[in-house]
């Protein structure tokens, strides 16, 4: 069932609270509903979280906070899964970000050598910036509506399947 594995994999909600860069939103972070594991909270976590993964932005983690505490979406959750832009992953899912809003624009597209810095995020804005922003618009947007209808589904899908088997047992 997701919600063992997500529980597994979630940090915890002491360590979550006690960041400083998260202290911002003071008491709203003790809000119950925030810790909640179902598939509402859950797919809304997903949707958020995947959706800030792609803006590039250097506080991922309180927008998406912020959302999260807006939509009453999973705290943890929404903020461990903006993770996924890492440095390991930014200069393959930016690429993809400058693609895709090249073919949308209908315009060639540049040769450029990405570098993991603001100051490059901000010299590029005038030359490669107008498609890289709207690509990754595009793409943060597919991905969360993706990733929120994807979990309510396999969510649904884990309920039945275990209705299932309850049913063949008895």
């Amino acid at each position: 069932m997701p919600k063992k594995i997500i529980k597994r994999l979630m940090p915890d909600h002491k360590d979550i609270k006690d960041n400083k860069y998260l202290k911002v939103f003071g008491n709203l972070l003790h809000n119950p509903h925030l810790w909640h594991m179902n598939r509402h909270s859950v797919a809304k976590a997903f949707a958020i979280g995947l959706f800030f993964a792609f803006i590039p932005v250097p506080f991922q983690m309180i927008l998406a906070a912020g959302t999260a505490i807006i939509v009453h979406g999973n705290l943890p959750l929404s903020i461990a899964l903006v993770w996924i832009t890492n440095p390991l992953t930014i200069p393959a899912i930016f690429y993809s970000c400058y693609v895709v809003g090249t073919w949308i624009v209908g315009e060639p597209a540049q040769a450029f050598a990405f570098e993991a810095s603001w100051q490059w995020v901000v010299d590029s804005l005038s030359t490669i910036g107008p498609s890289f922003l709207l690509g990754c618009g595009v793409l943060a947007s597919i991905f969360g509506v993706i990733g929120y209808f994807g979990i309510q589904a396999l969510w649904r899908y884990s309920v039945i399947k275990a209705w299932k088997q309850r049913k063949n047992r008895h």
